[in-house]
């Protein structure tokens, strides 16, 4: 479907949980646009009870993104009492400073209680900002936080100018200040896919 898709100009995102070996995802990226990570935790403990996974495959898959160069962005659920802890965010946070860059969005997803975990309440606002400013100290200059409809911390900021570059309530974008790839106030450039020319066939 993306190779298909990409013959007609249009892109392809992946949204993955990070668990593909690395000869399939190098050729899937080949036809792909952008890639979405949902990055459970920064434990492994997390990983083994949680999702009866690991976490050392998920960091692979994130280096491998880099190196093949493709545009992709991360995903945080944020969970009360299961990954909520402040150290482990920095942990996070000083390993994606060393191992991918400070381009790369990363969203801090509210949690609310449904299907298998229902006995936990949702996420409160306070964590998320606390995971925001970890995020913008540690290194990233795109940190967002979702399921916040109407948040200033929904929005995406010039890392220049701090003006608002794209304002967001829920999935609906209200306003959209990037022009040809740079922000319109002060022009600096901000990473991403904006145009069809991005899109090689």
């Amino acid at each position: 479907m993306a190779k298909t898709a990409r013959t007609s100009g249009i892109g392809s995102v992946m949204i993955s949980n990070g668990f593909i070996n690395e000869i399939p995802l190098r050729e899937l990226c080949k036809q792909l646009t952008a890639v979405r990570i949902d990055l459970k935790s920064f434990s492994n403990t997390f990983y083994r009870n949680i999702c009866s996974g690991e976490l050392a495959p998920v960091l692979a898959t994130l280096q491998r993104l880099k190196e093949i160069g493709i545009w992709f962005e991360i995903i945080v659920l944020i969970i009360p009492t299961l990954n909520d802890n402040p150290e482990e965010l920095k942990r996070m946070c000083t390993w994606v400073k060393a191992n991918l860059d400070s381009d790369v969005p990363i969203h801090f997803t509210r949690f609310h209680p449904m299907y298998q975990i229902q006995n936990l309440p949702s996420t409160p606002v306070k964590t998320l900002e606390m995971a925001r400013e970890t995020a913008f100290c540690g290194w990233s200059s795109f940190p967002l936080y979702r399921n916040v409809p109407g948040h200033e911390g929904d929005n995406t900021y010039c890392p220049s100018c701090k003006k608002v570059l794209i304002q967001r309530m829920g999935f609906a974008i209200l306003g959209n200040s990037i022009e040809k790839g740079s922000c319109k106030f002060c022009h600096q450039p901000i990473p991403g896919v904006w145009s069809k020319e991005q899109i090689p066939l």
